[in-house]
């Protein structure tokens, strides 16, 4: 997930967690003058909406935001938030080791995966926010155009050395001269903090907050997988080569509602190149009709102005979408029509007044719409352009733990 979207201002940190501070509220429809009315099936607790700024690292944004409300479903009414950049530092520490070692044969880039958070989280722990923000570059707001630059340049020049090299052989420096540049950019890394009176670790801390690693799975649906197996994630920025399980369309669908009717939100990874997806009118649809949908300017390569302007009555006036079968979603994953370009959090499972499901989703591009950060996303959206799911194991069902043979 590595698509960097517009900067919009961060919204207010505070105490007290209510819809209306997470920038969602009554009545619920998708943008200013809508006929879409949506009804709850389930809304869940959520931090409040951020910015990730001109960064390709929603990946970070979405899942800590998934973990902040894990922890309050936990029973932590006002969570820390988490530093998205502490785990962007060290999922770049390990994603530049890995690179080297692979000649170079696997991504380098702004971009990674949900699988990244556990992995940073068990090898080297979190931090709360106010402890390392990440903004050591004289900016108020997130923008590593310059230092992915310089990162890349780091590793590029590694690799061309060892090629032309007498020596064939890399000296234990680099990895200091590569922290180096995280350090300007950054801050220096954390070893410890104090928070609150107490002294932590970035390892410490982890544990003190509660969160077990080994709870959270991985959901995908590819035809070209075992059916109820796990499978490698096959996208660029699984560069840490985490796994999912496969599972049928059908049941993608039914575990992501079966955990929000129960409590349990989702981080979800998906496509959002598509004309029916429009963050400006807080909806992602996919009509049977796309021409309905007038696009206006053209998307840049990374979506950082937010991308084309899209203009349609689809987006006031809910309209037939398209009954997405499994060879359908297959077949944009195999012409390399989905690709995957956005991390984002499920909060919400709504109906419309056809009786119509949509997911509501919190994303990480500022409160500039109507919805103030968040958006619906239609389940035939959903069944098409979704990448993969992260979740608890306990939000879902016994019958698909036993399906795939997953322990309590």
């Amino acid at each position: 997930m590595k698509k960097i979207v517009f900067a919009l201002a961060f919204v207010g940190f505070s105490a007290s967690f209510s819809l209306a501070q997470y920038g969602y509220s009554e009545p619920a429809t998708n943008s200013e003058g809508s006929e879409y009315k949506f009804s709850k099936l389930a809304h869940l607790d959520a931090t409040p909406v951020q910015s990730q700024g001109y960064t390709g690292t929603c990946w970070s944004f979405s899942a800590l935001s998934f973990f902040e409300s894990e922890l309050m479903r936990k029973g932590n009414d006002n969570p820390d938030l988490l530093s998205e950049m502490y785990i962007v530092r060290k999922a770049y520490e390990s994603k530049a080791e890995k690179y080297i070692r692979m000649d170079g044969k696997i991504n380098f880039s702004e971009g990674g995966a949900f699988h990244d958070i556990p992995y940073v989280i068990d090898n080297y722990g979190i931090v709360p926010l106010e402890v390392y923000e990440g903004l050591n570059y004289g900016s108020s707001r997130h923008n590593h155009s310059e230092l992915f630059a310089v990162l890349d340049g780091a590793v590029q020049g590694l690799l061309g050395h060892l090629n032309n090299s007498r020596t064939k052989s890399l000296t234990p420096a680099w990895k200091a001269a590569f922290n180096g540049i995280l350090d300007a950019y950054l801050g220096e890394d954390i070893k410890e903090f104090e928070l609150n009176g107490k002294q932590y670790t970035p390892k410490s801390y982890a544990k003190a907050i509660g969160l077990n690693m080994d709870e959270y799975v991985s959901l995908t649906s590819f035809t070209n997988h075992e059916m109820n197996k796990e499978c490698m994630l096959q996208i660029p920025d699984n560069w840490a080569w985490g796994k999912s399980y496969n599972v049928s369309l059908d049941d993608l669908v039914s575990a992501a509602e079966y955990a929000l009717k129960n409590g349990y939100s989702l981080a979800w990874g998906a496509d959002v190149s598509e004309d029916g997806f429009s963050f400006r009118n807080g909806l992602a649809i996919n009509p049977v009709d796309a021409a309905t949908i007038e696009v206006s300017g053209s998307n840049n390569k990374n979506f950082s102005d937010a991308g084309s302007e899209k203009k349609s009555n689809a987006f006031k006036t809910p309209v037939e979408e398209v009954d997405v079968t499994p060879e359908i979603r297959q077949e944009g994953y195999d012409n390399k029509t989905t690709t995957d370009d956005h991390g984002m959090h499920i909060v919400g499972l709504y109906k419309d007044q056809n009786g119509t499901r949509y997911f509501l989703v919190k994303n990480s591009w500022g409160t500039g719409n109507y919805p103030e950060g968040y958006l619906y996303v239609s389940e035939s959206y959903f069944k098409w352009k979704t990448i993969n799911i992260y979740l608890h194991k306990d939000g879902l069902s016994k019958s698909m733990k036993k399906k795939l043979d997953i322990s309590k």
